[in-house]
């Protein structure tokens, strides 16, 4: 698990790698040329791999139960090159995250590929339901896999589709109906005319546009009237826009639009988490942070370390004392207790 570089995700996970695509703007084979090692070296290393047939009937496809490392012990990220590459010891990567995150799941791969089995879908699909505290994007030019598939249509599983110019505007018929849905125009080669789609902005629930990046001196610059045309009819349907930094020389700082759609605007604590900065108070029943509260210890014989075996709001505790007749453990400060009180609570 990677924190992201892409400006609307806060994480990559990449349980595959490698697509058979072969769009020529495409910067994730540009990076595993950089992090592969000897391509024909590692193919040599047999017996730390496994092979298993394309789905399509391509060629041969890779699977990786353990990293793969070189003659230094350094991990290599991509030992195949863009080869695709099934990564099972990434599988328990999104227990690691504390906190619920948007996940953009294959960006080193198109996880729809035709080439890629049901088989690694389904191990994927299976963690995402174990943590559910997580947002998951995934994003695919070959849309119409995600019906023939059959996709959950969990609210926390969200499935695009990537259009770059007019001839592959009709993908976003294909995205998965009762599911959550976006659009990726990115990078932006020519209009859409999105006036002739205006079905796309009533069906998804997102979109994100972009200019082709990098350094290839043939670059496409999108126009800015092919933006604001797309903005325009997103705004009309009430549908959130993301514009990648790419787009300010086109348009402008002021014109830019950041949005995102509601589920994805904040973070959710994994259940870990939740367990360790959460408690019930023990009188009034309430769930809260336990640094807003006090860890009452005790005892058995003296001389024995107190252990804590509760937690009670400072409002409740203030009332037993005041009930039993008993004084307050601490003094009354602005916050509400002592020092001592805070390093127990």
């Amino acid at each position: 698990m990677n924190r992201s570089g892409i400006e609307w995700c806060d994480h990559t996970w990449n349980p595959v790698t490698g697509c058979r695509h072969g769009c020529p703007y495409c910067y994730a084979r540009k990076m595993t040329a950089r992090f592969s090692g000897d391509v024909r070296i590692n193919m040599m290393a047999e017996r730390d791999y496994s092979m298993v047939p394309a789905a399509d009937g391509g060629g041969d496809l890779y699977v990786l139960d353990a990293p793969m490392v070189n003659e230094t012990g350094s991990t290599l990220a991509y030992p195949f090159g863009f080869e695709p590459t099934f990564h099972r010891y990434r599988m328990g990567i999104p227990e690691k995250l504390k906190m619920g995150k948007n996940i953009f799941v294959g960006a080193m791969s198109d996880m729809f590929g035709e080439w890629v089995p049901d088989a690694w879908l389904d191990e994927v699909f299976e963690t995402c339901k174990k943590y559910p505290v997580h947002n998951y994007l995934f994003l695919t030019k070959n849309v119409r896999r995600y019906c023939e598939y059959g996709v959950p249509a969990a609210g926390n599983m969200w499935y695009g589709t990537s259009i770059t110019r007019e001839s592959e505007a009709d993908r976003f018929n294909f995205l998965p109906a009762g599911c959550r849905t976006f659009v990726s125009i990115e990078p932006l080669l020519e209009d859409i005319e999105p006036g002739k789609h205006n079905i796309m902005f009533r069906q998804a629930d997102w979109i994100i546009i972009g200019a082709e990046t990098g350094r290839k001196t043939e670059k496409v610059v999108p126009e800015a009237g092919w933006v604001r045309d797309i903005v325009r009819e997103a705004d009309a349907a009430g549908i959130p826009v993301f514009m990648k930094e790419s787009l300010v020389p086109v348009v402008g700082e002021q014109d830019m639009h950041r949005d995102f759609p509601g589920q994805l605007q904040g973070s959710e604590l994994s259940p870990g988490l939740r367990k360790k900065l959460f408690g019930v108070c023990v009188e009034c029943g309430a769930d809260r942070k336990k640094s807003d509260m006090v860890a009452l210890l005790a005892r058995e014989r003296r001389g024995e370390q107190p252990k804590q075996f509760c937690y009670m709001c400072r409002e409740c505790l203030g009332g037993f004392c005041g009930r039993h007749g008993i004084d307050m453990p601490f003094g009354q400060k602005e916050r509400g207790g002592s020092e001592d009180e805070d390093r127990q609570g």
